[in-house]
């Protein structure tokens, strides 16, 4: 698990498009993939797709077209989850008791559906 920040910056745009078989409608970009396979977190793919089902998103126009989500990871490895309003307000915080995940922080879009990295937007 050796992925820097500046690994995730190399990924402008995509060329394919991935999907979870649990959440067919949802896609993911080459950035997002190459994070969850080098970090070993697919569970972050799966908890963001997981969260689209929720009232707070789901009955949300602005919602349906762009989040903002942020993993933060604290000292201890505990970490929070949170998705973002473009206008930068919480909707959803979820708390993680532990991670090994090897980033800090670590922000993704979801945008119309693709999962990508603010690079790839």
């Amino acid at each position: 698990m050796n992925i820097t920040a500046k690994d995730l910056e190399s990924f402008t745009g995509t060329e394919s498009y991935y999907f979870l078989p649990s959440f067919p409608n949802y896609n993911y970009t080459d950035g997002i993939r190459y994070l969850a396979m080098e970090a070993q977190a697919y569970w972050l793919i799966t908890d963001i797709f997981s969260w689209q089902q929720s009232k707070s998103i789901k009955n949300d126009s602005d919602l349906q077209y762009f989040q903002m989500w942020i993993l933060t990871v604290n000292q201890d490895r505990s970490a929070s989850l949170t998705c973002y309003r473009d206008t930068d307000q919480p909707v959803i915080t979820q708390k993680i008791p532990f991670t090994d995940f090897p980033l800090a922080q670590v922000k993704l879009y979801l945008k119309q559906n693709v999962l990508l990295l603010p690079s790839e937007n």
